[in-house]
């Protein structure tokens, strides 16, 4: 009995086996009409460094093979085409246009061709015959041209993101005929006319964003009635008008940009109805009156931005539990006469405090929390002390500004955070000597230090290797010395300014090995001698200035220096060549 009951199951697992084999061999190949279509948009790109359509070779597009390509498995007909440059590599693009043979893909339900660069050329308008689509997504490459009108025959479209193209005229009315459009990006292109009120219908719109473009004319009122969105950007734009009072009845609003307009009237007090709103940027604006009360209500709010308007105080008292998740604030460059920072502010687990020119004046402020900070801009106001406690605790601090104001100390007497990248104290009345800040023990992390128009003093310290600076501004000072020859040491320094010092001797040919700079001044001081010919291997130079000086000699007769205006040579004792008269 046993033997026969092995024979039944042995049977059994042959049947199964061969029934298997035999669904495996009637798999079909991908279709002939598709395969034709994706060899043609292969054939229109002439440059591919990402290597993708390499892997597209043999009859059958389904079997794997073919990179980016999905096919149906039960009918061999394409479904997904889905081509994207790696997040980490930069450099990889493709150089062609997109094929109208595309449109012959008529079971295609995704379409992701992003990130190609130098993909150019209009987007065809065969592409309206992808009737099964659901996404169609061509961001970041070079497209011109207009919008096609005919998209708005995709009525199963979820996704369309073409952002980051170079497309232009008005956004079709006839896209509004996508009703199942979810999310829709068409930013940094250079779209203009209005947005239009075929729009109305995108009911169940969840992202919008049209940022970066030239469209005019008022935010539409029914933009609040799309009940689902959670994210609108329509910044850096030419819109005007005031804000619609029916944006802030879109209860599962998070993210909310209108900056970079030309937006008048008040910040509506129904504000505070937007319970999960999470970011909130109404900067570079026309807009007046308070910062309204009921933000306080905002309970997940953590980035507040509306710098650049014209409001005016006081600010609101915001109790102690109000705005309890604010990480970030901008209130700069208003007409807000603030006096002090407000307690609510400096009491916070902030990130970035940004109050320039909101007219503080006396002291620098103490935080209750220094060191949550990363970011903080006090500049354009009129403080005049407080440096000396200013950074204690300020583990976390990164960038610093605090320029344009009236703080008057030795530069001695500030400690600097050991992770400071950015240090910005311009335009102030510090003195000292600058070896204080520059020296062995400076961080390496420090790429920028702005400290001109002060009256800081002393030689510039010999540099060590390892610096990771970027920006050394000492100009308009009472620095005298030479320029030492470990100046070369700095090779990721991108601008020098040394002008309006007392600098003396000659400009060391180690200058030559800043092979990044793009900017230098060291006009009026006391340099001698000649330019250095070696200069001419700094090719990034887009701006120097050498006037002022006793120079003398022959111009680097090489680009740019012999493209640089005159007035750039001009004022010295005897300098010759182009731009200048020729050397005799």
């Amino acid at each position: 009995m046993q033997f026969w009951i092995w024979v039944f199951n042995l049977f059994l697992i042959f049947s199964f086996l061969s029934e298997f084999s035999e669904s495996v061999a009637q798999a079909p190949m991908c279709s002939e009409e598709d395969r034709a279509s994706l060899l043609s948009f292969k054939a229109s790109i002439v440059v591919d460094t990402t290597e993708t359509l390499s892997s597209w070779i043999g009859k059958d597009c389904c079997d794997g093979g073919w990179e980016g390509v999905q096919c149906n498995p039960s009918t061999g007909r394409v479904i997904v085409l889905q081509i994207q440059r790696p997040e980490r590599d930069s450099g990889s693009y493709m150089k062609g246009t997109l094929s109208p043979s595309l449109g012959n893909l008529h079971f295609l339900e995704v379409m992701v061709i992003s990130g190609m660069k130098k993909i150019t050329g209009a987007i065809p308008s065969s592409f309206s015959y992808l009737t099964h689509l659901t996404q169609l997504v061509l961001e970041g490459n070079s497209l011109g041209g207009y919008i096609p009108q005919s998209l708005g025959r995709l009525s199963l479209l979820q996704t369309l993101s073409l952002n980051g193209n170079h497309l232009k005229g008005q956004v079709p009315q006839t896209l509004g005929s996508l009703r199942n459009l979810v999310q829709i990006n068409l930013a940094r292109n250079l779209l203009s006319g209005t947005i239009p009120l075929g729009f109305k219908t995108l009911q169940n719109l969840q992202n919008l964003d049209l940022s970066y473009n030239l469209l005019c004319g008022s935010v539409p009122d029914f933009v609040g009635e799309f009940k689902n969105l959670t994210y609108i950007d329509l910044s850096y734009n030419l819109l005007t008008g005031t804000i619609p009072i029916s944006l802030f009845s879109l209860v599962n609003l998070q993210d909310l940009s209108l900056s970079n307009n030309k937006l008048t009237g008040n910040i509506p007090d129904q504000m505070g109805s937007l319970k999960y709103l999470a970011s909130l940027k109404l900067s570079g604006n026309h807009l007046t009156g308070h910062v309204p009360m009921s933000i306080s209500k905002l309970q997940n709010l953590w980035y507040l931005n509306v710098s650049r308007n014209g409001l005016s105080g006081p600010l609101p008292s915001i109790p102690s539990k109000g705005i309890p998740s604010l990480l970030s604030i901008d209130l700069s460059y208003n007409n807000l006469s603030l006096g002090s920072v407000p307690d609510w502010i400096r009491s916070k687990q902030l990130r970035e405090v940004n109050l320039a020119g909101c007219k503080l004046k006396g002291n620098l402020p103490n935080f209750t929390n220094p060191e949550y900070l990363s970011s903080i801009d006090l500049s354009h106001n009129y403080l005049i002390d407080g440096i000396s406690n200013f950074f204690k605790n300020m583990s976390s601090l990164q960038t610093v500004k605090l320029s344009n104001n009236q703080l008057k100390f030795d530069i001695s007497q500030i400690k600097l955070p050991t992770g400071l990248s950015s240090l910005d104290l311009h335009a102030n009345r510090i003195a000292g000597r600058l070896s204080a800040i520059i020296n062995n023990n400076t961080s390496s992390s420090l790429e920028v230090i702005d400290v001109s128009n002060n009256f800081i003093s002393g030689h510039i310290p010999e540099l060590v290797e390892g610096s990771s600076l970027k920006v050394l501004n000492l100009g308009n000072n009472k620095i005298s010395g030479t320029i030492p020859f470990s100046i070369s040491n700095l090779i990721d320094l991108e601008r020098l300014d040394i002008s309006r010092n007392h600098i003396l001797g000659t400009i060391p040919p180690s200058l030559s090995q800043l092979l990044k700079l793009q900017w230098l001044d060291v006009s009026i001081n006391e340099l001698t001698g000649q330019i250095p010919g070696s200069l001419s291997q700094i090719t990034n130079l887009r701006h120097a200035s050498f006037r002022a000086n006793k120079l003398c000699g022959a111009i680097p007769q090489c680009r740019p220096f012999n493209m640089f205006p005159a007035v750039a040579y001009a004022h010295n004792s005897c300098l010759c060549g182009k731009p200048l008269q020729p050397c005799k």
